[in-house]
């Protein structure tokens, strides 16, 4: 047994992993949660992207755009990154040899450096300060590079307990 697959296992048996995990309302919950989590951030950054793209909202400024909703969508990934830990924690050894498991963690890592590329150079280039309605193939690249890669993780996510 690897020491991944070990340290996994003793994490799900602990006291509290077994007591969400047995929990007849904890682990629904927290699932539930983290589905409320995922459906704030995720859906508001769809919002943005289809506005990179150029298909809704093309007379909305994007930075304004990003102003109203950044907060918004921070918080739904802080809701995320703890609900996950928890469900994790409730069923680290049986999640952890999914196939879907590193694929999810592999696209969220696109998206992560995606999104801070686009935060980072994109934003601030004059075509989106200026709120031009169809914007430069690099910034509508990133949108769909963003759609692409928080759908695959929506995907990836879902398939994790069905396939062993």
């Amino acid at each position: 047994m690897s020491l991944i697959l070990e340290l996994a296992q003793a994490l799900q048996s602990s006291a509290p992993g077994v007591a969400l995990a047995e929990s007849a309302y904890a682990f629904p919950l927290i699932e539930a949660i983290h589905l409320i989590g995922l459906s704030v951030s995720v859906g508001l950054i769809f919002l943005i992207d289809l506005r990179l793209v150029g298909v809704i909202l093309k007379k909305v400024p994007i930075p304004d755009l990003l102003h109203q909703l950044r907060g918004l969508v921070i918080g739904g990934f802080v809701v995320i990154f703890i609900s996950g830990f928890l469900l994790f924690w409730s069923e680290a050894a049986t999640v952890i040899v999914s196939p879907a498991f590193p694929v999810k963690f592999l696209f969220i890592a696109i998206a992560g450096v995606n999104a801070l590329y686009f935060e980072l150079r994109l934003a601030r280039q004059p075509p989106v300060l200026e709120n031009h309605a169809v914007l430069p193939a690099n910034i509508r690249y990133a949108g769909l590079a963003s759609l692409f890669s928080w759908g695959a993780v929506i995907i990836a996510g879902r398939l994790i307990p069905y396939l062993p």
